[in-house]
């Protein structure tokens, strides 16, 4: 078996971005759940850096995503002008470095430094549940406000879904997916036609991040946001990805080291709670509540079924594709009722 060594992809990145600042340590400070390496540079000379290491989806769609990413970083106005974590330019661009040999093809790209205020706590409490409502819907209606500016993004939920489609046909999937290849197709048929009759074309695309476990971003002591990093699934698309994640943080089980992705979050009276706050800030509309079944799907379908062994550690990776095949999408449209969350907000 190949050992690779990823720090030296790191080492020479960094030697085609700025050879004249020597490293003195590269350390890998990743979370142990991904696939994806994040490192610690110092220098020398003092000071250091970020480093990340990528290998999941494709190297085009990684560039457009920093591309983005450090658009906002620079253009978005108060209060959230310093959240987000800047990658490294060179020649006015996003540095990116791409190694490719025969059995690898990695990504690295470089951010600055972001403060880290304080944490919320793995189980939250009522008032940071509505402030967490607040801060999102500000946070989503400030990205909308810079929508005609933001750079253009070429990956849309229809041409994930239909690659997850191609993949099924070809050798690699029918070995990957074996014995669950019907399944996959089904859902993907059925999240296609239900996104059209959900008119979700016509949704605003702004940046979603996703991911908003707790440990990628902070709040400053008032309890806004302060500074966010980690940014392995954004996208440009409707607010509505953003919100199983969030159902996720406020949940009464709250953070777990090891987790399941079920749909049971979306039924909680603090998810409702939290949503209602949102609401208030940034209003939804009837189909774009109807939407968050879709949202979810799509989540499982994409980030656990179709990237889930490419993303997540071998152990996370098997356990929740069975969990996808065996619970989350089988109970699906039986265990969803968006009038529940339709008659909370009144819409």
């Amino acid at each position: 078996m190949r050992i690779i060594d990823f720090p030296s992809i790191v080492e020479t990145a960094w030697k085609y971005y700025d050879p004249s600042r020597k490293i003195r340590s590269i350390t890998d400070i990743s979370a142990m759940v991904s696939t994806n390496h994040v490192y610690k540079i110092k220098f020398q000379s003092r000071g250091f850096i970020i480093a990340k290491l990528s290998y999941f989806g494709k190297y085009e769609h990684f560039v457009e995503d920093h591309t983005i990413i450090r658009f906002l970083s620079e253009n978005l106005p108060e209060p959230f002008d310093h959240f987000l974590a800047p990658s490294l330019l060179k020649d006015g661009k996003v540095f990116t470095y791409r190694h490719q040999d025969d059995m690898l093809d990695v990504w690295v790209v470089f951010y600055q430094a972001i403060h880290i205020n304080k944490r919320l706590p793995r189980r939250l409490k009522k008032s940071h549940i509505l402030k967490l409502g607040e801060q999102i819907g500000l946070f989503h209606q400030t990205c909308a406000s810079i929508l005609l500016s933001i750079p253009p993004s070429s990956k849309t939920l229809r041409s994930d879904v239909k690659e997850l489609l191609h993949v099924l046909q070809t050798e690699e999937g029918q070995f990957e997916f074996h014995g669950q290849i019907n399944q996959i197709k089904d859902q993907c048929e059925l999240f296609l036609e239900n996104i059209t009759k959900l008119s979700y074309d016509s949704f605003l695309k702004i940046p979603v991040f996703v991911d908003w476990n707790i440990g990628n971003f902070s709040i400053d002591q008032e309890d806004n946001f302060y500074s966010r990093w980690d940014y392995d699934w954004f996208r440009m698309d409707s607010r509505i990805l953003d919100f199983y994640f969030f159902s996720r943080v406020v949940s009464d089980a709250g953070d777990k080291t090891v987790f399941s992705y079920l749909i049971d979050t979306f039924k909680e009276k603090r998810f409702l709670m939290f949503l209602k706050e949102y609401h208030k800030i940034y209003p939804l509309s009837e189909n774009e509540v109807r939407f968050l079944k879709e949202a979810y799907r799509f989540f499982i379908l994409n980030y656990v079924v179709k990237y889930g062994n490419h993303f997540f550690h071998s152990f996370y990776a098997q356990k929740l594709q069975k969990e996808a095949f065996d619970l989350y999408l089988p109970v699906l449209d039986r265990d969803f009722d968006p009038g529940v969350i339709l008659k909370e907000l009144n819409i």
